[in-house]
């Protein structure tokens, strides 16, 4: 099998190097590109088209969530994992909003950042088990996310929502399920309401939680 080839966004040399130093220990990984600030990350997203981008937010020029936003769009096969020392919700919130496909701090473990790009690597989403009981704790509140019984989604919701936790946006998935956008949308919306959410996120976790797909790194 190719190695996964991974480009690093980190303005910081020091943590560039040293992720750099983690990541080629792994034979199955490659790293392709190293990139000091927002934009560049976005201009090597398009010329050297990584597997994967490891993604610092605090970027000069352009931040680590617009510029996610930017490789999302340009390059939809490209996965981004952000690398932050941020756990506040809104910024993880932002994040995966922007189609980041994992968030792991930056106190996590080398093993646990390999570990994250080969899950993202396979189609999974990556959520630091602290960062998503962070992200879940707030919601427990509705009945929904209780003990009590909830309508379940629908085959073409469930569908839905298990390409969401993969990461696809809604243009992918449209693509993927011969929908149009806006019919995805409307599925999205629908399932928003009976779950008790109010975003893409919070509805990933939810199916997360209730064990309707696994996300890797999160207990």
């Amino acid at each position: 099998m190719k190695p996964l080839r991974v480009l690093i966004a980190e303005d910081h040399a020091v943590v560039r190097e040293g992720t750099r130093r983690i990541l080629e220990r792994d034979p199955a990984l490659e790293v392709v590109g190293e990139a000091e600030n927002g934009q560049q990350a976005v201009d090597l997203a398009l010329s050297q088209e990584p597997d994967i981008v490891v993604m610092d937010l605090r970027l000069p020029i352009l931040s680590g969530i617009e510029a996610t936003k930017r490789i999302r769009v340009a390059c939809p096969e490209t996965k981004v994992l952000v690398l932050s020392a941020y756990d506040d919700e809104d910024y993880v919130s932002a994040a995966m909003e922007a189609g980041a496909s994992g968030y792991l701090l930056k106190t996590a473990h080398g093993e646990e950042l390999v570990g994250a790009i080969h899950s993202i690597g396979r189609g999974e989403v990556v959520l630091q088990s602290a960062i998503a009981a962070k992200l879940w704790k707030p919601r427990k509140e509705h009945p929904s996310h209780g003990n009590e019984a909830v309508d379940l989604p629908t085959d073409r919701e469930m569908e839905i929502l298990r390409l969401a936790a993969k990461g696809l946006r809604n243009k992918e998935i449209a693509r993927s399920l011969d929908l149009s956008v806006r019919t995805v949308e409307g599925h999205l919306s629908h399932l928003f309401s009976k779950l008790g959410v109010t975003s893409r996120t919070e509805a990933i976790l939810f199916g997360g939680a209730r064990g309707w797909y696994s996300l890797g790194g999160s207990d």
